[in-house]
């Protein structure tokens, strides 16, 4: 399974835990089986079938421009994180 690493704004969806183990073969899986373990995470990620404008995902170290079809491994490190905008 997957360790999805929970941003701290998100851990009280997960009863405080900061990391959840998750099955999925890419990064729409993972938050679709996220959601069955706690309700609401989904939400916060995602805005219709992509992930919302100020979500990054990094799949093992390397943020990814195609975010919910980034593969997932079995035993890959996923982050939700803030994105950085510059102008």
């Amino acid at each position: 399974m997957a360790t999805v690493f929970i941003p701290p704004l998100m851990q009280k969806l997960t009863g405080g835990e900061r990391t959840v183990d998750v099955e999925g073969k890419n990064v729409r899986e993972v938050i679709n089986n996220l959601e069955v373990l706690h309700p609401g995470t989904r939400e916060r990620l995602v805005d219709g079938f992509k992930l919302k404008p100020n979500i990054s995902v990094a799949v093992d170290g390397e943020t990814t421009p195609i975010g919910m079809l980034e593969k997932v491994g079995e035993d890959s490190e996923v982050h939700f994180l803030p994105a950085i905008g510059g102008g």
